[in-house]
């Protein structure tokens, strides 16, 4: 590997950007974040960084708001310390459902977090399943999406009987994204109708497609809540499914999801390591697959000039 390589991690997730590292067989590189006693963050780059190509592995994830400052700071310290190219390495961007202006008075906060990526000192962005692939389009600089779905369909090949199986996905939005999951699965699809009431609140009707008898997999850009997820469940079992199962790229899993997914009847639930989900949410039906691989060889193609669309041919 080139050594003007240079690979620098936030708080957000360490973890994964050490398997990214190991995966490549160069260093994790240095830089230390601390606080000033007003509670100010301050951003110190320990190596040298000039006319490097770097990378910044920082998902949105909690603190969202402490995350996403903290990304900012690292970026503008390496600018400022003269690095040649600078990649945010965005795994979760949290920001991508607030992705349109469907209520009166409000910002559309996804457009806004991409334009401040970029004044921070951000050259491009490398991101993963993002819950609109409209939010791409908000950025002016390169982004490169990439998708987890390779990682669950050879997930779901080993562990499932996909001789009765069938896709679903959880409202008309997602629909497109299960799409694709199916369509490289080489499974029938199917939607629920639902109506977001709130945040943490949905209302399910009809299922449109063939269910009755057959193994679900529910496929999810993110789990957050689990609220949509139990009246998926509830829905579907009503329509006379076996057993469901769930893949979902980011592992969100905040307030009462663990809790809701324990209680169900879903026989496991798959998400990535985009977000670091913690030994206390690791229930007995959560599993994670790693999708490090996949970004080092992105970060590779990227540093190296090679085309990273050539990695889902």
């Amino acid at each position: 590997m080139s050594t003007d390589l240079r690979i620098f991690s936030g708080n957000a997730n360490p973890q994964l950007a050490r398997s990214i590292c190991g995966t490549l067989g160069i260093g994790l590189s240095r830089l230390v974040v601390s606080r000033f006693s007003n509670d100010n963050l301050f951003v110190r780059i320990r190596e040298n960084v000039r006319e490097k190509d770097v990378f910044v592995v920082q998902p949105f994830t909690t603190p969202v708001g402490d995350h996403i400052l903290e990304l900012f700071i690292i970026l503008d310290a390496l600018r400022s310390a003269s690095a040649r190219r600078i990649t945010a390495v965005i795994p979760y961007f949290s920001y991508a459902r607030s992705d349109k202006k469907d209520a009166p008075r409000i910002s559309i906060a996804g457009r806004l977090m991409a334009d401040l990526v970029q004044t921070a000192g951000a050259n491009r962005v490398l991101t993963m399943d993002l819950h609109s692939d409209a939010v791409h389009g908000f950025f002016s600089i390169p982004v490169d999406h990439l998708t987890a779905i390779p990682y669950f369909v050879d997930y779901f090949r080993q562990r499932v009987d996909l001789s009765s199986a069938v896709v679903v996905a959880t409202d008309a939005g997602g629909a497109k994204r299960a799409g694709r999951f199916a369509q490289r699965i080489g499974l029938p699809m199917a939607i629920i109708d639902k109506r977001r009431v709130a945040d943490t609140e949905v209302v399910q009707g009809l299922v449109v497609g063939d269910v009755k008898g057959r193994e679900a997999i529910i496929f999810e850009d993110e789990v957050s809540t689990g609220g949509t997820l139990a009246e998926s469940v509830k829905t579907l079992g009503a329509a006379g499914v076996t057993r469901i199962h769930v893949g979902a790229t980011h592992g969100v899993l905040c307030g009462p999801a663990v809790k809701r997914l324990e209680d169900s009847p879903i026989q496991s639930v798959i998400v990535t390591d985009t977000v670091d989900v913690p030994v206390e949410k690791q229930g007995r039906k959560i599993h994670t697959i790693s999708v490090a691989p996949l970004f080092a060889e992105a970060i590779r193609r990227i540093h190296t000039g090679e085309s990273v669309g050539a990695l889902f041919d």
